[in-house]
């Protein structure tokens, strides 16, 4: 971390450059995440992450459990967050850990946008839905394409609801009771953000039957879906217009943000697929 001044030493001898890394320096958060079901985050690794840092020249001031064996944050000083990052990613590589850097202080996100199927949920209800047409491996396999970015999302989302047309609705009712299950950690996230003050967006491409009663649940303060259609007790096969498409959940989390007037880097985003992309690249913090 040079300033202008020295910026022509940087390519001094490593005996003298490291006297001079103290200008122009900014101060960033690394924190060590450890999946809690399966594994704890052990101090000997966060000491053995510190000390590879260290090695590349990265001061690390302090360190703070967020949860002991869980989450830890890393306070270091750097020049650069992606050249920082790099390093942060390439330290835990191979490991059952996630890294994330920020700039410090954390910001305080005062927006939560979530999608919800393998994300808030654990499942694709469409793909469950399947299965009482016998169905499954067809649908299914549309569904990682699109999730993949491989076809259109719209059209992919209408073609695989076209082929469930005559379904019963008691179908959607038996995936819901069955099939559909929270994410563990979904419930904690939200109301995490809400206790600390945040909007929190429930914004899925899914359907409102499923999407409605979870947003209740888990307290979101707002559900953006898509609508099925159904008469006479079965779906019709198609999807009521406006569709939410890949745009509507960046959609969502700008004009949200233009209403509460925040920053976007004040946002957390969190998602699956390629039809998520846009609002985690567009949010302060996205989780993928």
């Amino acid at each position: 971390c040079f300033s202008a001044k020295e910026s022509a030493s940087a390519d001094l001898p490593l005996p003298v450059a490291p006297q001079m890394i103290t200008m122009g320096c900014m101060d960033f958060v690394i924190t060590l995440i450890a999946d809690a079901d399966r594994l704890r985050l052990p101090q000997l690794f966060v000491d053995s992450t510190v000390q590879v840092l260290s090695m590349q020249d990265v001061s690390v001031t302090k360190q703070s459990w967020l949860k002991e064996g869980v989450a830890v944050d890393l306070f270091a000083r750097h020049a650069d967050h992606d050249t920082l990052d790099a390093m942060v990613q390439n330290a835990v590589r191979g490991h059952a850990f996630d890294a994330i850097v920020q700039r410090a202080p954390k910001p305080h996100y005062k927006l939560l946008v979530a999608d919800m199927e393998s994300t808030i949920i654990t499942c694709e209800c469409l793909d469950e839905l399947a299965e009482y047409a016998d169905l499954r491996d067809k649908i299914e396999a549309i569904t990682a394409r699109a999730m993949n970015g491989e076809l259109d999302f719209e059209a992919a989302l209408t073609e695989r609801v076209g082929l469930l047309k005559g379904l019963p609705e008691s179908a959607l009712a038996d995936v819901m009771e069955k099939k559909v299950k929270l994410t563990p950690g979904a419930r904690a996230l939200v109301a995490t953000m809400k206790a600390n003050g945040a909007y929190t967006m429930l914004v899925s491409g899914g359907f409102d039957y499923f999407a409605e009663p979870i947003g209740k649940k888990l307290g979101f303060d707002e559900v953006r879906c898509n609508r099925l259609e159904i008469k006479n007790g079965k779906l019709t096969g198609c999807v009521l217009p406006p569709i939410l498409g890949k745009e509507a959940k960046l959609d969502a989390l700008e004009k949200t943000c233009a209403k509460l007037g925040i920053k976007k880097e004040e946002t957390l985003a969190v998602g699956d697929g390629a039809n998520d992309l846009p609002m985690l690249l567009a949010a302060g913090l996205g989780v993928a």
